[in-house]
């Protein structure tokens, strides 16, 4: 029989990761309301051709998605350098 996997401590980088999390929500929100906004005031603007005859609904949508992959992919890095530097004070006490 085996211990588990990781030890569980204390997150020292929770308060740091929820901020970062918070801000990067908000900044995806604002996108994304831009697009509702646009869709609601002048919709027949999403029918505009933007590039290789794909419109602006098209190309703001995959623009959403692609928005959302790498700001999870920047949260991931940033968080895991705070923890590391946050949490390496509680590993040398062990």
């Amino acid at each position: 029989m085996h211990g588990p996997a990781v030890e569980l401590a204390e997150d020292k980088a929770s308060d740091a990761k929820s901020k970062l999390g918070v801000y990067l929500f908000i900044v995806y929100s604002l996108v994304y309301a831009g697009f509702v906004i646009i869709n609601t005031v002048s919709p027949k603007l999403m029918g505009i051709e933007m590039f290789m005859g794909l419109n602006l609904a098209v190309v703001y949508g995959f623009g959403l998605i692609i928005l959302a992959i790498v700001m999870g992919l920047i949260y991931n890095h940033i968080c895991t350098k705070m923890e590391d530097e946050m949490n390496k004070e509680q590993g040398d006490k062990q």
